[in-house]
């Protein structure tokens, strides 16, 4: 399952003209909404006004969307506007206080809920993190591998820590796994070998960054693969699975 998009919504030119380039080829599209920024003056997404456009597209080309939500509150937006796919990101993960408020917010919700590892190498916030969904209900639950925090890692922006993963994948044999080889990557030409080295590790899926210009990116422009770039990894993960 191929998952991409934009790393955050700029305008709605800038989330349209990804769309049509790439929603042929994909299974989900994925966007920002809100992003979590260390800096107040890094862009931090185009906000609740972009869940409009989104909920437009899944409806006019009957492809699902999904963004990330660190509050409650973005979950009740998304909910109003029809998105029912969520993920919680690697800054929430390690706050089991910011799990448990969406998952509460979650509770009876048909909604599917993908939990990103958490930045710091401790495995048991990301297990913490999927037993609170578990405990309101949810059933459709994925975690994301996108790499561990490590400041001596010189050739990717996150270690992958394939060993982490396994023992992951032992300890949670029933969930799926999306690979982001975009924040593994942190540069769009190592995203292809990251992908290629996650399908060794049996991962179900690939989230990836798409932009029309990432040269103009807002957000990781360094990360995100062009359209045409994108078709042509999906072509060659295709001819060697």
């Amino acid at each position: 399952m191929i998952i991409a998009g934009p790393c955050s919504i700029e305008s709605k030119s800038q989330l349209e003209n990804t769309f049509q380039s790439i929603y042929r080829h994909i299974d989900i599209f994925r966007a920002g909404v809100w992003k979590a920024r260390t800096s107040v003056s890094a862009y931090s997404g185009y906000g609740k006004g972009s869940l409009k456009w989104l909920n437009h597209l899944q409806n006019k080309h009957s492809i699902p969307v999904a963004i990330e939500v660190g509050t409650p509150k973005h979950v009740e937006l998304a909910l109003l506007n029809g998105i029912k796919i969520f993920w919680v990101g690697a800054r929430t993960t390690v706050n089991s206080f910011y799990v448990q408020e969406i998952s509460e917010s979650l509770r009876g919700v048909d909604a599917e809920i993908w939990i990103k590892n958490p930045i710091y190498t401790d495995l048991n916030l990301w297990y913490g993190a999927i037993h609170r969904m578990e405990q309101v209900g949810l059933k459709k639950i994925k975690a994301i591998h996108r790499g561990f925090y490590d400041e001596s890692s010189i050739l990717y922006r996150n270690n992958p820590r394939w060993d982490l993963l396994n023992t992951f994948q032992q300890h949670c044999p029933d969930i799926p796994i999306i690979c982001d080889p975009s924040h593994i990557a942190g540069k769009s030409n190592l995203v292809s070998e990251v992908c290629t080295r996650a399908m060794v590790e049996n991962v179900d899926s690939f989230m990836i960054e798409v932009h029309e210009d990432p040269d103009q990116a807002l957000s990781d422009s360094l990360q995100q693969l062009k359209p045409l770039e994108l078709i042509q990894l999906i072509r060659t993960l295709s001819n060697s699975s």
